[in-house]
């Protein structure tokens, strides 16, 4: 066969070609093996990359292996490139407890540090704002490493794409956005999905560069990659490089390829990456046939014996106490305790003071968020903090929750701590898949918890309208792997703050808006940490329980003298102190639980239904929950006040006295 790609070696030495041949048809045979088990039932799913090795391998091998890779289903050379071993990644695609996995995620749903691999999750575009953080941390520290990130043409559509890149410029992050653009999104043709002649065009809207190139050419891959690598070492910048292929199979192989039209497969039959470069090295004289054979029945057998093994081993252990176990990472033991000296504060400013001790204390933090840097944040929360830490470490960010909170994440598996403030917690209905698919999911799956702290101003009473004052917290308390913790008194939103910071999860820190500036308290001084999930008792009292939170501790405290109630501050609702809440339900009999969240299906519901089911024979009467109207929060003072829970908090406590 006579090579239809022009190969152009330049001065690649004959080693380095053979090493790109054997890297690529390591994949290519893993493949074939792949699809006889898919046929056999021995594997469930298969996303098959057949076609497009050139750019996987060339990439790969045109990077350092301290350089950071974010990989899709169809790169399984990025993989096998950097050396996983096969026998463990066999076993991850067969759920096997041995898998990176342990059979909790499949495919290429996972990551390895050690080999600096990232993978995807099922959301296209997801990962290309976590290549941001990862390469931030490259440029913070100075390591000269780059990030590599792959997209589909398809997934080049996802608001994460256009989010990534523009970061990527704005803040010249060394990031390769490499686009494997294959002609087809599952089914829907390039045609159908954008209007530019190349997505590499995209690059000049977001300032950027890019380049277009003949993504089964191995060789063009691997100069291109190369030559962009290290000009990036010297002067970081983003680059978008499109790489021309064609999927050879379906989007998976049950969809079939029957909407491909023939012809096409034709085409690009004739441009096989693979068969190509193995006649160009046959050319070359790099390769003879008698050595294809031998290189090929190695690879075979290795490969038939790494599946065998994998197959043999066991299915995941069914351990209930480890499986709830691992959905967070441990948290420290130790925490430090307040001192006696203390200061009054507003909560607004204990927050800042917390902040600005967790920066102190954590070297490797950074804060990221709309106007925190010089404006200090629209709450002057941040205030000053460029003049103490830098710019580096305190980043004004464009307008783009998903991006920051994807970049969040990226610092975190760099070995960084990472705090985002949501300007308004409303807007991070615009960041939520990052932090329910990716935050929060990762420690259960393969075991790297991240870092990262998400601040959320919330909450109405000040006449800011449907979109700056919703309670918005049970929208994450129905998700595995996040915290969520909701202060209401000074020294708790510092206490709790720091312990946020600490904790190696996923945080999300409710800080209510209406309490900034009316809500003032004695706060130790110092770096301390209160527990996260320990509840504290606002009030003592014998007649009834309120069960509360964030603004209604305020509501409680309030009304708790004239119906002698105990109050339970909450503090946290996930974890939640179900212990201290039960305690004060045996000793008062009647219970409210009270928020400011709209009623139906509010946390009061969860924490209602607990108290039912563990203190039934101790209640006098039923649980009553209160919230606010089932309607969006409006905008009029005298609107938004009937919208309020506490407008009818007196009527319901009476009705619960005298039941």
């Amino acid at each position: 066969m006579t090579s239809k790609i022009d190969f152009n070696r330049k001065d690649l030495p004959a080693k380095t070609l053979l090493s790109l041949y054997e890297n690529m048809l390591k994949p290519r045979l893993i493949e074939e093996k792949m699809l006889i088990m898919l046929r056999g039932g021995r594997l469930s799913k298969w996303f098959s990359g057949i076609g497009q090795e050139g750019i996987a391998v060339g990439a790969t091998k045109a990077l350092q292996d301290s350089d950071y890779i974010l990989p899709l289903h169809r790169n399984l050379g990025v993989w096998t490139t950097r050396g996983l071993d096969l026998t463990r990644l066999f076993a991850q695609w067969q759920g096997k407890e041995a898998g990176f996995t342990k059979g909790r995620d499949r495919s290429f749903h996972f990551g390895t540090l050690e080999h600096r691999v990232i993978g995807m999750i099922s959301h296209l575009g997801a990962m290309l704002p976590v290549a941001d953080g990862l390469a931030l941390a490259s440029l913070l520290d100075g390591s000269g490493e780059i990030a590599m990130a792959f997209s589909g043409d398809g997934g080049a559509s996802e608001g994460d794409f256009h989010e990534a890149l523009n970061v990527a410029a704005v803040w010249n992050l060394p990031v390769i956005f490499v686009v494997d653009n294959n002609g087809y999104g599952l089914s829907t043709p390039s045609d159908e999905q954008f209007k530019a002649v190349r997505l590499a065009d995209r690059a000049q809207g977001y300032g950027m560069r890019g380049l277009s190139i003949d993504g089964n050419n191995v060789l063009e891959v691997y100069h291109t990659v190369k030559t962009l690598a290290e000009m990036m070492r010297e002067d970081p910048q983003p680059v978008l490089l499109e790489c021309m292929t064609f999927r050879m199979r379906g989007h998976e192989e049950a969809s079939g390829t029957k909407y491909v039209p023939q012809e096409l497969f034709d085409e690009w039959g004739q441009k096989d990456p693979v068969a190509n470069y193995e006649a160009y090295l046959l050319q070359e004289g790099v390769l003879d046939q008698g050595r294809i054979d031998s290189i090929r029945n190695t690879l075979k057998a290795r490969i038939n014996s790494h599946v065998e093994e994998a197959w043999a081993m066991p299915d995941p252990e069914v351990i209930f106490d480890r499986e709830m176990s691992d959905v967070y990472a441990p948290t420290p033991d130790v925490l430090a305790a307040p001192g006696d000296a203390k200061t009054e504060m507003r909560y607004i400013d204990a927050i800042s003071d917390g902040l600005r001790e967790g920066m102190r204390a954590h070297p490797e933090l950074v804060i990221m968020g709309q106007d925190v840097a010089e404006y200090g944040g629209v709450f002057k929360i941040t205030d000053g903090f460029v003049a103490e830490f830098g710019k580096g470490r305190v980043r004004n960010t464009p307008i783009c929750e998903s991006a920051i909170v994807g970049a969040a994440m990226g610092l975190s598996l760099a070995g960084k701590k990472a705090m985002m403030e949501m300007q308004f917690a409303d807007f991070v209905s615009c960041g939520f898949n990052q932090i329910v698919n990716n935050l929060a999911k990762n420690h259960y799956r393969w075991g790297h918890a991240p870092d990262v702290v998400v601040r959320m101003p919330t909450g109405g009473g000040s006449g800011a309208g449907p979109y700056h004052s919703q309670s918005i917290e049970s929208w994450f308390t129905h998700v595995p792997g996040l915290k969520v913790v909701c202060p209401s008194s000074p020294e708790d939103a510092k206490g709790l703050l720091l312990s946020a910071i600490l904790d190696p999860n996923p945080v999300l820190f409710f800080e209510h808006k209406l309490l900034y500036r009316s809500e003032v308290g004695m706060v130790p001084d110092g770096n301390y940490q209160l527990p996260i999930g320990k509840a504290r008792v606002a009030r003592e009292g014998e007649g009834l329980s309120i069960i509360t939170y964030g603004l209604g501790v305020r509501w409680a405290m309030e009304v708790a003298e004239q119906y002698d109630a105990e109050v339970i501050d909450l503090r946290s609702l996930v974890p939640w102190d179900k212990e201290a809440v039960l305690a004060s339900v045996k000793k008062t009999n009647k219970v409210l639980v009270l928020h400011e969240a709209t009623q139906t299906s509010g946390f009061g519901a969860e924490i209602a239904a607990y108290i039912a089911e563990e203190c039934f024979e101790y209640l006098d009467a039923p649980v009553r929950r209160l919230g606010s109207l089932d309607t969006p929060i409006p905008f009029h003072p005298e609107l938004e006040k009937q919208f309020m829970a506490s407008a009818r908090l007196e009527e319901v406590l009476e009705d619960l006295v005298g039941y």
